[in-house]
């Protein structure tokens, strides 16, 4: 029986002088997690330019997508020193507690994702994140054709929040989303044209030297965004 659970943390930052600290972060705040007790496995991420899956980096905003052991583990970590000092310096802190459904793929050579046998049934939320690293040789390609599969994201009715995220510019870049229910996510997947036409693009054109694909269920939110909880209402 798997007890990991996965936050994922957004932060906004407000000012040169603070998103020059948040940018430094991006370095320093290993040393803290380092010593976080639980911790299995994180990432720290920027984020892409108007919320979107875009190569241009936005430079106000930052994740922090982690695994835990155990839910204690998650949310002793929101007491942390790391996230008081995030608290101190952003305008915002958002954070998604999630059990995994399904993990299929890599992330820097590992599955660090374990399916929960405790998913809760009276929850219809679903949360994505798909992430690539793309080959050297195939940025152009990639870049060319890709950020248009994701224009339906926009005004999407069955879409609650989406941002691109990722670990380098331009090379590693990944979606997060969370969408009202596994319909909605189906109907965009597979009825978006834009979509479809690239993921057989990604299967002709052998962009990626790795991927992982991932779906989650979101049962707690913890924080605002753009002035409120994005799962307010969705989640008892």
């Amino acid at each position: 029986m798997s007890e990991r659970i996965t936050t994922i943390t957004f932060f906004k930052y407000k000012g040169f002088r603070k998103k020059w600290w948040a940018f430094n972060m991006m370095n320093r705040a290993h040393g803290f997690l380092a010593k976080m007790e639980g911790l299995h496995f994180y990432k720290l991420m920027g984020c892409g330019k108007n919320e979107g899956f875009n190569p241009y980096p936005d430079w106000s905003t930052y994740a922090l997508l982690a695994v835990w052991d155990e839910a204690a583990d998650a949310e002793r970590f929101q007491a942390s020193e790391l996230m008081d000092l995030y608290q101190e310096n952003t305008v915002e802190v958002w954070t998604v507690f999630m059990k995994n459904m399904v993990a299929k793929g890599a992330w820097s050579g590992q599955n660090p994702f374990e399916q929960s046998t405790a998913l809760n049934p009276d929850i219809p939320l679903i949360a994505v994140i798909t992430r690539a690293t793309i080959k050297a040789k195939k940025l152009i390609s990639f870049w060319q054709y890709v950020p248009t599969s994701h224009l339906q994201l926009r005004g999407n009715e069955g879409l609650i929040y989406s941002n691109g995220i990722g670990e380098v510019p331009v090379i590693q870049m990944a979606t997060f989303s969370i969408w009202k229910d596994k319909a909605s996510l189906m109907k965009f997947a597979y009825q978006s044209r834009e979509h479809q036409t690239a993921i057989d693009k990604t299967r002709q054109l052998d962009w990626y030297k790795e991927e992982m694909f991932t779906r989650f269920q979101p049962y707690k939110s913890v924080g605002t965004w753009k002035g409120v909880n994005p799962l307010e209402g969705f989640i008892l």
